[in-house]
């Protein structure tokens, strides 16, 4: 007998429409869950069942009295948000002791919007400190561990986010991607993730620390047409957004674009890491070339390319994520509290001369530039999401030296920024595994406001190769 947690997103909407399913029992199914198994996989910093309970009840009225058809999309849905951003009267620890007490007072845009679109807010999923690293183990919480192999990294800075859905704590949560922080932790928890165009979700009017507009926020789902329902509620534009993206055509919306057929699509592939001397792992390129010949049998056009880089982005992207890490507010006498990556990266982006920066800034435009140019003859480009399969918890802090612990990071991560830096939408799809049962991501981009066409393609991959019945054994507990 299926579980509630077992129901899409989109189906739980669909039931609770039609009156067959209660919002304050669905919100009373994941808190339980959470108390029993979220520290286990390390998934929320902060629970809210106060509020998430009267968020389902107020839900379940209006599913009582109003008009089904009129009713906002996420009614009664439950949508974690990721402990970088704020939920007003909510502690917001950033994933850093240091902020450990610090309570919000004021929501994000986007929380916001979430709260008008009717969705349930259960908790803070858990993050590492700032966002920075691509792993998520802090002094707040447990670590994140992918429910697949709860000896291994959930992956980060959204690993909190992919932790709970793939354990079947929430049906879908939100994240943040300024270098592949979406896509690395779906890809190692076997969800589909969507980074989208840079400019899709306002960052307004509280995140503004990001100048270049590297860092979006987005959907981890389980499903694609989950993930579309989601990115139709998150999306909204604000006044004096710096970075606007092209708008969807009147009356059309993310989640109709999963029920279309794509046609027929040219895709590029390559799978050469953009960062010199990474080697992919075997069931990486295994996955990757498997992908190329499924696009090849659904009618695509795949080419081969040869990928715009010399590596030298990854040092202007250092850069600037350096400076960004000395950007953040920490209050005075309490440097010593932050990790030893933190503090190593703020040293560093504090040493970067202002000619410099703005210097790093200009070359990852010019990078962006070339780039979308040898992309534009495609309607999507193919690579591995990651470079390795999940690796275990502390694989990156091991040898203690926070340079070899960005070095590792880098590995890890090598074609996940390239799109922070392009701006282009890019999904990863848990369309294979390994030997031993763990997941491997594929990542697909697109062009640039073209998050549509990335969805038709991964919902007619994802109903080729169907995932959703692939479940960690934590499901059914």
């Amino acid at each position: 007998m299926s579980e509630i947690h077992d129901l899409t997103a989109v189906r739980q909407a669909a039931l609770f429409r039609r009156r067959e399913l209660s919002p304050v029992e669905v919100t009373d199914h994941y808190l339980d869950r959470i108390e029993r198994l979220g520290d286990e996989v390390g998934a929320f910093v902060t629970v809210t069942p106060e509020l998430a309970r009267r968020q389902a009840r107020n839900a379940e009225k209006r599913l009582l009295a109003e008009d089904p058809e009129r009713l906002p999309a996420l009614l009664g849905l439950c949508v974690p948000v990721k402990d970088l951003d704020m939920v007003a009267g909510v502690r917001c620890t950033r994933g850093s002791r240091v902020f450990a007490d610090h309570v919000a007072d004021a929501d994000e845009g986007y929380v916001a919007e979430l709260r008008r679109a009717g969705a349930v807010l259960p908790g803070k999923t858990n993050t590492p400190e700032f966002g920075l690293p691509c792993y998520t183990e802090n002094e707040v919480a447990p670590p994140a561990r992918t429910p697949w192999d709860t000896t291994r990294s959930a992956g980060g800075s959204s690993g909190g986010a992919a932790a709970a859905v793939a354990a079947g704590l929430a049906p879908f949560a939100q994240g943040g991607d300024g270098g592949g922080s979406i896509r690395i932790p779906a890809s190692v928890c076997g969800l589909y993730g969507i980074k989208p165009t840079r400019g899709r979700v306002t960052a307004a009017p509280l995140r503004t620390a990001d100048p270049i507009g590297l860092s979006v926020t987005g959907p981890l789902a389980r499903t694609v047409a989950d993930a579309a329902l989601l990115l139709d509620a998150l999306t909204l534009g604000d006044v004096g957004d710096p970075f606007p993206a092209p708008p969807l055509p009147a009356g059309e919306t993310f989640l109709s674009h999963t029920r279309r057929d794509p046609g027929r699509l040219r895709v590029a592939c390559f799978a050469t890491p953009p960062l010199p001397g990474v080697e992919v792992h075997p069931d990486v390129l295994a996955a990757h070339h498997g992908t190329a010949r499924l696009l090849e049998e659904l009618g695509h056009d795949v080419t081969e390319i040869t990928p715009p880089f010399d590596g030298s982005h990854m040092d202007h992207f250092a850069t600037v994520w350096a400076v960004g890490a000395a950007a953040a507010p920490v209050p005075d006498g309490q440097e010593h509290r932050l990790r030893p990556l933190t503090r190593w990266l703020r040293e560093r982006g504090r040493a970067v001369p202002a000619p410099d920066y703005v210097e790093a800034v200009a070359r990852l435009r010019r990078f962006a530039r070339f780039a979308l140019t040898v992309f534009a003859p495609y309607d999507a480009v193919l690579t591995p999401t990651l470079a390795t399969p999940p690796v275990p918890l502390g694989h990156f802090t091991t040898t203690g030296d926070p340079a070899e612990e960005f070095a590792r990071m880098n590995a890890f991560t090598p074609f996940g920024n390239v799109y922070n830096i392009t701006g282009q939408p890019a999904v990863t799809l848990p369309l294979h595994t390994t030997a031993d049962g763990l997941p491997v991501g594929v990542m697909l981009a697109g062009r640039i406001g073209a998050e549509g066409t990335l969805l038709s393609l991964s919902a007619q991959l994802e109903a080729a190769r169907p995932w959703l019945d692939r479940t960690p054994g934590i499901w059914r507990r």
